[in-house]
């Protein structure tokens, strides 16, 4: 094949993909999520983003349609605690998502509020690095929902939880697992899910996502507790088909920042 049937091969490629991805995605049926992880290096930049976070970019969000933005910070007893920003964005469908960059660009008091951030000079940035990872919710679970808490958020506790797997095709029976049985087990045991997400685009794939919150760390430990010894859970994890689905599970103890819309 000469240079030129690669590349025209290559771009027809694209297209079919872009097109596919975008008629799914723009269908409605599941949402998309942006999660936007800050990676910052001392207390200045902390600061910095939390008031951009807080009087700029969430009130903008909102203005361009997204009603429910979670901002997360890691435990102090966790490694990371003070290192890293967690912002969850979620997306009715692809062109909501993708028009959203255009929208904070066209809000003139978005740009205004923003200003020390947007406009910090390059050797003094709000942030070391921002990470982002692009998910679409599970077939059994479309659509995000906000915890049903009553804790203040100063003692929540919100997990969030990557499951790696060492194949594309473990990790599609792992997907296949939580939507055939294993959100059901969740929502019975009251784990108060934000999200369960495919990863699309970001670090460490192929793995999935899902964030369930609870009202203190003493409610997390008696939750997952009873999730070992469900009887639905003792039937399903040993079944052959769901067998080495997951080669590392990463988990995440964070809390909601005060201005964090959940």
């Amino acid at each position: 094949m000469n240079q030129n049937k690669l590349i025209i091969t290559s771009l027809v490629f694209l297209f079919t993909f872009s097109h596919s991805f975008l008629s799914i995605a723009q269908d409605g049926k599941r949402d998309l999520y942006e999660l936007k992880i800050y990676h910052i290096a001392n207390d200045a930049q902390e600061k910095m983003v939390d008031e951009y976070l807080k009087s700029a970019f969430i009130p903008a969000t909102h203005r361009a349609g997204v009603s429910e933005v979670g901002v997360f910070k890691p435990l102090p007893s966790e490694e990371d605690a003070g290192e890293k920003i967690y912002v969850f964005l979620p997306f009715k469908n692809s062109k909501a998502y993708f028009q959203f960059q255009s929208k904070l660009d066209k809000d003139q008091t978005y740009q205004n509020a923003g200003r020390d951030y947007i406009y910090a000079a390059h050797d003094n940035p709000p942030f070391a690095r921002i990470e982002s990872r692009l998910l679409q919710a599970f077939t059994g679970n479309p659509r995000m929902s906000t915890p049903n808490l009553t804790a203040p958020k100063s003692q929540r506790v919100y997990e969030l939880r990557s499951y790696e797997a060492a194949t594309e095709r473990l990790y599609r029976q792992k997907v296949k697992m939580f939507n055939s049985g294993e959100i059901d087990i969740f929502d019975k045991l009251d784990f108060n899910p934000v999200f369960y997400a495919e990863t699309l685009a970001g670090g460490t794939m192929p793995n999935l996502m899902y964030l369930t919150t609870f009202e203190n760390m003493e409610e997390r430990d008696a939750h997952w507790d009873a999730f070992r010894v469900d009887p639905d859970w003792e039937a399903m994890k040993d079944l052959e088909e769901y067998r080495n689905t997951v080669s590392k599970n990463v988990t995440l103890l964070l809390r909601p920042t005060d201005y964090s819309d959940f």
